[in-house]
């Protein structure tokens, strides 16, 4: 372990973080918003001062080992969470410490839970910050650094590994800052898209900015309380578009582009993904039509609300056009179900993600015919490609983890005579960085009425879920810490 390179690298982090306070200004000129202005300002002052001393303690020198990139990666999320909640509080906006944490925690893991009651209360330049958390929080303040800053050298291929989600990590170039680029620019085209076709559609700037931050980093954080009911047919049809394109591979866009063939497309997971989201959008449309008696001439809406809801939930955003905690019990199921599978590997999206899952089920065949056949040999392939065994053990181990991890966190949280829905959505809702949940913490509800050890608990499941348990757990073993 290199102690002073790691703290010169969080510093770099931390860095970034104090510049990025300074962006929600620029909605502070008119009308003039000193309040939220010295929250901002202070907030960004705390970090570039603790940017400041990391640099000066940390050094350059000496190896960066693959422990460093582990406590790097965890290092940065935890400090964008406790560093991104200074402005919640020096503004007033959120007056508990512990429930700027959450909100920040929730921003920069791209959950959206909220413990805020009335979101429209808030000053727009506090409102900004807050979904502009989730914009970094999905291209990853590790890859973003990555991408900026070359002086990491080989240390920076393992951060990516560490940072971009799924079974393996895509390098689409001999050099690792060549791919944290491509992921950047695909990142930001995708926003810069979304944000001009809302201002097409008569959106605002600020609106634009802030729900395409929301969106493509599938965050779901909105600045009005009916979030994306906010707007009409046209805009959440937007919405919903870059939605789904955020779920994917972000590989195949970047294959896209430089193979100028459809190929890609051809994805196996890609696939899979587009053939979940057409059966539970046309299995819960059926079900609200069927349930809930619509007229003909609603059907267009029905079916528009089920698949937004349905492509909101897989891809872990949590915007809300409808209160779907009183659907059906159908229609939940299906929900609650597509909030554990995610979107893609490579994507901004939360969950198990669906390459995992195809995986796990091949492997759970493989031992069904191992029972009647145990000395068979059954390799596990993708897309006609062998899986290496290591990879099958990681998906088995992370699968079980997330159980684990979603089962003992709803237990922790029916404390306080919390009832089973609510508890085990609200664990699902965090672990898979998703947001809303059902009953109490569902679309039209909140997490503030939970107790603070309990918004620590699920501060802890988004850690958990978004870095993939792995690199967290990794600093609770004994071994990690020897030499």
């Amino acid at each position: 372990m290199n102690p002073r390179r790691l703290l010169r690298t969080l510093g770099l982090v931390i860095y970034v973080m104090a510049g990025a306070q300074l962006v929600p200004l620029v909605w502070c000129i008119a009308p003039a918003d000193f309040t939220s202005a010295e929250g901002l300002l202070i907030g960004s002052g705390v970090s570039a001062l603790l940017g400041f001393i990391f640099r000066l303690l940390g050094s350059d020198h000496g190896e960066f080992y693959r422990r460093d990139g582990v406590i790097t990666v965890v290092g940065a999320w935890v400090l964008a969470s406790v560093l991104g909640a200074v402005p919640y509080v020096a503004s007033g906006a959120v007056g508990s410490p512990v429930d700027a944490l959450f909100e920040a925690a929730s921003g920069f893991t791209t959950t959206g839970a909220s413990i805020l009651t009335d979101i429209e209360v808030l000053p727009r330049p506090i409102l900004f910050w807050r979904s502009m958390t989730q914009w970094l929080g999905g291209i990853g303040i590790v890859v973003l650094f990555v991408a900026l800053l070359s002086e990491l050298g080989p240390g920076a291929r393992f951060l990516l590994k560490l940072e971009v989600p799924g079974p393996k990590a895509e390098i689409f170039h001999p050099r690792v800052q060549h791919t944290a680029i491509a992921l950047f620019r695909i990142y930001l085209a995708l926003t810069a898209a979304q944000a001009l076709l809302m201002i097409l559609l008569g959106s605002s700037l600020y609106d634009a900015l802030v729900y395409s931050f929301s969106t493509v980093s599938t965050g779901g954080f909105a600045p009005y309380n009916d979030s994306g009911a906010h707007f009409g047919a046209p805009t959440q049809i937007v919405i919903l578009f870059f939605m789904l394109t955020a779920g994917a591979n972000f590989s195949l866009y970047y294959l896209l582009a430089t193979r100028r063939d459809l190929s890609p497309l051809r994805d196996v997971e890609f696939r899979a993904y587009l053939v979940l989201v057409a059966a539970a959008v046309c299995f819960v449309s059926l079900d609200l039509i069927a349930m809930q008696g619509r007229e003909p001439n609603h059907t267009a809406g029905t079916v528009l609300d089920a698949a937004f809801q349905v492509v909101s939930l897989l891809t872990t955003t949590g915007f809300a056009t409808a209160d779907f905690s009183t659907w059906p019990d159908v229609s939940r199921a299906i929900l609650v179900g597509v909030m554990f599978a995610g979107g893609c590997a490579g994507s901004t999206a939360g969950g198990t993600k669906i390459i995992r899952i195809l995986i796990g089920w091949k492997a759970a065949l493989r031992e069904v015919r191992l029972t009647y056949s145990p000395y068979s040999v059954v390799a596990i392939t993708i897309g006609g490609k062998p899986v290496p065994e290591e990879t099958v053990r990681g998906v088995v181990a992370l699968i079980l983890l997330w159980m684990l991890a979603w089962g003992a966190g709803a237990v922790l949280l029916t404390a306080g005579n919390r009832g089973i829905i609510t508890a085990a959505t609200a664990a699902i809702a965090t672990l898979s960085n998703i947001g809303p949940g059902l009953e109490a913490v569902g679309p039209v509800g909140n997490f503030a009425s939970f107790a603070p050890w309990q918004k620590i608990v699920m501060c802890i499941l988004m850690w958990l879920g978004r870095l993939e348990f792995f690199a967290m757990l990794a600093l609770l073993q004994l071994h990690f810490w020897r030499r």
